[in-house]
C-alpha cells in the first residue's frame, strides 16, 4: 500500500527528489536535452490548492501541474488517447485489460508495471470513496506490464473514467504533499495555498520537455492576477477580470485564449428544505434567472447562456425546455405552489420567504450572480440571505445549513453524460449535494451504466437529462469561456477543453 508519512518527514524526502533530479538530469537519456539557458514559467491560477494529494485534491493540481499522470488521457477533440496505459481491451465491456508502457519510470527513478499501478488504484479507492463508487472496481490483477480490472458490472466507460484525475498513478514512496509521479515535471516545493515549484524530468517517457521549470501561484483575486501578467511577473494567468478584456484584447506583448468551455454554472437545492422540495418553487427560482444578462452584461459576452447541463449541441443534450427571465412566471408558479400573493409579493402564512444562498470568490462572476438573483427575488419579497464560503466542495461536503449555492463543474469533462449524472445524482453520487432521492432517475443512470452501444447511451442520457430539465432538480445559469492570458513569450500553450493538463512537456518560453 502506499504509505502516507507524517508531516515532518516531508522537508527530507522533498531534498531526496531534488537530488533524484539532479542525478536524473547527470544520466542523459537520448530524449532530454541540455539547455543552455534556463527555461521558467510563472502561471497564475484563481483557486487555492491545499493538497497536492492527486487522489484527493478538488482542485487536480498534481495532474494540472504536469507531475502526476493517469492511465488515460483526453484531447481537445474529447478523444481517449493512451497515457500510462499503452492500450486497453474488453469483449464484454466488464473484464479489462490494460498495457502499461515498458518505458516508465516515477521521479525516484522506479521502474513503473502493473502491480505499482494496481497499488496506486486501491490507494486512490480507499482515500477517496467517490472514486470507489465511480470506478465500480470488483477485482483487480496484475502480471508483469498487464493490469486486469474486473468491474461488478457491464461498464463500458471504464476509460473515459480513468481519465479523471484522482485515479492518477503515483508511487508508493508518495506523501500526501509530495507525490512522485510519471509527468514531465517532478516537484520541488510546494506551500499549501500559495504555490508550488517543478522542475523538468529528463527522462519522461514522452519525449523531451521543453522547460526547465515552472511555478504555479495560487490566487483567487482576478484583479492581481491581471496586475502580475501587465508586470511581467506572470507568464500564464487563468481568468482575469471579465471588465478587463478590452484592455487586455489590445495590449500586443499577451494573447488572450477565450474557448467555449465544458464548465456550467448552476444554481443546486437542497432538497432538505420543504419549500425546495416543491418542483414549482424550483420552477419559479429558474425564472428569476436573468440569463441573457449574465452573458451580455456580466460576462461581457464570454459565456452562453445554458438551458441544461450540457452544451445544446452535445450528443446527450435533448431539446431543452425554452428558459427566460419572467418574473410574472415566477408569481404564478409560487402561487401554483400554493402560497400568497399580496400586491405582488410572496409570502407564506403572512410571512416572507427567506433562504439562504452559498457563493465563492474564486470565479468572481458568481459571487454577482448572486446578487443579481437577491434583487430580483427581492422584488417579489422573498429574502435570499448570500453567504460567501472558502471551499465550496468542502462546505457543501459537511454542513446542511444552505438552502441554494451556487456550484460551478465541468460537466461533461471527458465527452460523455455519466460522469455528471451519476456524480450528482444517484443516492450515493459524491456531488449530489443537494440530497436528490429520484428512482426513476436512478434507474435511467443505472441502465446507461449497463449499456455499451454509443447511440443508445446517448439515448437514455438524454432520457435523464430531459428528467432533471422537467423537474428543475437544478437550475443551470451559464457556460463560461475559459478565458487564459498568456504572454507572448509563451510558446506551445494550449487551452485545454477538460482543463486538466496545464504544464506539459511541449510547454516554451523563448
Amino acid at each position: 500500500m502506499i504509505r502516507f508519512v507524517k508531516k515532518t518527514s516531508l522537508l527530507p524526502l522533498l531534498a531526496l527528489l531534488v537530488l533524484v533530479a539532479c542525478s536524473t538530469q547527470e544520466k542523459a537519456t537520448p530524449n532530454a536535452t541540455t539547455p543552455t539557458e534556463s527555461k521558467h514559467i510563472t502561471l497564475l491560477f484563481n483557486v487555492q490548492s491545499n493538497t497536492i494529494d492527486p487522489h484527493t485534491d478538488t482542485n487536480y493540481t498534481a495532474v494540472r501541474a504536469g507531475i502526476a499522470e493517469t492511465l488515460v488521457k483526453i484531447d481537445n477533440d474529447l478523444k481517449l488517447q493512451p497515457a500510462i496505459a499503452e492500450s486497453w481491451t474488453s469483449e464484454d465491456g466488464q473484464h479489462w485489460t490494460f498495457k502499461i508502457r515498458d518505458d516508465l519510470t516515477f521521479h525516484n527513478g522506479e521502474s513503473v508495471d502493473a502491480a505499482a499501478v494496481q497499488d496506486s488504484l486501491e490507494h486512490a479507492q480507499k482515500q477517496n470513496p467517490s472514486v470507489k463508487n465511480a470506478l465500480h472496481i470488483r477485482e483487480l490483477k496484475s502480471d508483469g506490464q498487464q493490469l486486469t480490472i474486473t468491474t461488478d458490472q457491464p461498464f463500458p466507460e471504464l476509460p473515459s473514467y480513468l481519465v479523471h484525475p484522482n485515479t492518477a498513478i503515483i508511487a508508493e514512496a508518495s506523501t500526501s504533499q509530495a507525490p512522485i509521479g510519471t509527468g514531465p515535471f517532478l516537484l520541488t516545493s510546494f506551500s499549501p495555498g500559495s504555490e508550488l515549484n517543478v522542475a523538468r524530468y529528463a527522462h519522461y517517457w514522452g519525449g523531451a520537455v521543453k522547460l526547465d521549470t515552472a511555478t504555479m501561484v495560487f490566487n483567487e483575486d482576478a484583479n492581481a492576477r491581471h496586475l502580475a501578467i501587465q508586470a511581467s511577473s506572470a507568464h500564464i494567468i487563468f481568468r482575469p477580470p471579465i471588465e478587463s478584456m478590452e484592455q487586455l484584447s489590445a495590449d500586443s506583448s499577451i494573447t488572450l485564449d477565450s474557448l467555449t468551455s465544458l464548465r456550467t454554472h448552476q444554481l443546486l437545492y437542497n432538497m432538505n428544505n420543504s419549500d425546495l422540495q416543491k418542483e414549482e418553487v424550483r420552477r419559479a427560482f429558474d425564472a428569476l434567472i436573468d440569463r441573457n444578462s449574465i452573458t451580455s452584461s456580466m460576462m461581457s459576452g464570454q459565456a452562453t447562456a445554458a438551458a441544461g447541463p450540457f452544451l445544446a449541441e452535445a450528443p446527450f443534450s435533448p431539446a431543452y425546455t425554452k428558459k427566460t427571465f419572467d418574473p410574472e412566471a415566477a408569481r404564478q408558479s409560487f402561487q401554483a405552489a400554493g402560497y400568497e400573493l399580496e400586491n405582488g409579493m410572496i409570502s407564506s402564512a403572512g410571512k416572507p420567504l427567506a433562504f439562504t444562498l452559498l457563493t465563492y470568490q474564486s470565479r468572481a462572476e458568481l459571487p454577482l450572480i448572486a446578487q443579481l438573483l437577491q434583487a430580483n427575488a427581492s422584488e417579489l419579497g422573498i429574502q435570499l440571505d448570500i453567504r460567501q464560503v472558502d471551499n465550496i466542495d468542502e462546505y457543501l461536503a459537511i454542513n446542511d445549513d444552505w438552502d441554494m449555492a451556487l456550484y460551478s463543474m465541468i460537466t461533461a469533462p471527458r465527452g460523455d453524460a455519466s460522469y455528471f449524472l451519476n456524480a450528482a445524482y444517484t443516492p450515493e453520487g459524491a456531488l449530489n449535494y443537494g440530497g436528490y432521492q429520484e428512482p426513476e432517475l436512478t434507474s435511467i443512470i443505472t441502465k446507461l451504466n449497463r449499456t455499451i452501444v454509443e447511440e443508445d447511451r446517448y439515448a437514455l442520457a438524454k432520457e435523464a437529462v430531459s428528467y432533471i430539465d422537467e423537474h428543475y432538480l437544478n437550475s443551470f445559469i451559464i457556460h463560461p469561456n475559459n478565458v487564459v492570458v498568456i504572454s507572448k513569450q509563451v510558446k506551445n500553450w494550449v487551452t485545454s477543453k477538460s482543463e486538466y493538463y496545464f504544464l506539459t512537456k511541449d510547454l516554451d518560453i523563448e
